[in-house]
């Protein structure tokens, strides 16, 4: 009877399809019309509700299995340093792993650029729906260049903002609600800087050299033979007015978390990096201090001076704290999952051409 029925059914709706554009068909409506209105008969509203609803929830359960069955590949850990491979701090499902026996199954692959031998690369062809993912976070001037890599591929993930997948050292976002309004810390100490790396060539060390003649920097770190623990950060950076975040190299988007930090902790950075107006596309324009705009390490002192003298106009350098906070970046982990959710939501083909020019300009 069962049977009957849905072939009844399905001829109806034939009929009635023939009966709506008027074909020279002759057919027994009548019989449809009944079969129709039985249907109707046996199905509630709150039935029809309840089965729209049961079909959201498949088409949801489906997508989180579409989204828990994404394979991210770890071919290397990065500086041989492991990480949790859950990404739920990042509201992402994913499957992350670091088993080369899923080599064939992996939606995508990522690679550490320091960590890549052109001997460490995988033997076997690359599957045709697999994504090869370059991951960097070093400047050019602290990554070597692989001719054997330039064209291997398909997409990139560093700190540059015009990577397929950016992920920078820290950011801005908005206040999240219930966080109480900033209070400026303690402030015992003028200026200071940490620094561990002592190069005499770089600018960062040849404009500190000039500009301590002219006002009194704390210095710290492994270059002053003070070695700082996290603790020690924490408490020195907090009690400082202003902080150097002078960048190893000077590279487009390579600011690190020698600027977020401080700016977490209460400090007004003065930065030397790239130029103001790449700083700009990261920080708001009022919320530090760039070198180039002083002519000369003495004019930059004057007006650390007048600062430290007129406390309204140092405030002003913390209005970007009544809107929003900073969030660090994570190492590894983050650029793992963010890698993941892109490959789901990027499914179509991709490739990378020329790194080197890219990258190394």
């Amino acid at each position: 009877v069962r049977g009957k029925g849905v072939q009844t059914s399905s001829l109806c709706t034939l009929v009635l399809f023939f009966v709506y554009y008027k074909p020279e068909i002759k057919f027994p409506t009548s019989l449809c019309a009944k079969e129709v209105q039985a249907q109707v008969s046996n199905h509630s509203p709150d039935q029809h509700i309840n089965s729209l609803h049961n079909d959201t929830q498949r088409v949801q359960a489906a997508a989180v299995d579409a989204e828990l069955n994404t394979v991210l590949l770890i071919w290397m850990w990065p500086f041989g340093s492991k990480f949790d491979l859950n990404c739920n701090i990042f509201n992402i499902r994913c499957h992350l792993t670091d088993d080369k026996s899923l080599y064939h199954k992996a939606h995508g692959v990522i690679f550490h650029h320091r960590d890549i031998t052109v001997a460490s690369l995988p033997k076997e062809p690359r599957p045709w729906f697999q994504k090869w993912v370059w991951f960097n976070m070093e400047s050019p001037a602290h990554s070597g260049q692989i001719p054997e890599i330039n064209h291997l591929f398909n997409l990139t993930c560093s700190y540059r903002l015009d990577s397929n997948i950016p992920v920078p050292y820290g950011q801005l976002l908005p206040l999240s609600s219930g966080i109480e309004s900033f209070e400026l810390p303690p402030k015992d100490k003028l200026v200071c800087w940490i620094v561990s790396n002592w190069n005499p060539n770089l600018r960062r060390v040849q404009f500190y050299n000039e500009l301590k003649k002219h006002v009194q920097i704390n210095t710290y770190g492994r270059a002053f033979q003070q070695r700082v623990s996290d603790q020690d950060y924490t408490e020195i950076i907090s009690s400082c007015k202003f902080y150097f975040s002078f960048e190893n190299s000077i590279y487009k988007d390579y600011i690190t978390e020698k600027l977020f930090r401080p700016m977490k902790l209460g400090s007004v950075p003065i930065v030397l990096g790239p130029p103001r107006q790449n700083y700009e596309e990261h920080i708001p324009a009022d919320s530090f201090i760039h070198v180039d705009d002083f002519s000369t390490p003495k004019e930059l002192a004057e007006r650390i001076l007048y600062l430290n003298q007129n406390i309204t106009e140092y405030m002003k350098y913390f209005n970007w704290k009544n809107r929003f906070e900073v969030q660090l970046g994570g190492f590894g982990q983050e650029h793992a999952c963010r890698t993941c959710s892109y490959l789901q939501k990027n499914r179509r083909y991709q490739a990378f051409h020329d790194l080197n020019k890219w990258y190394w300009g």
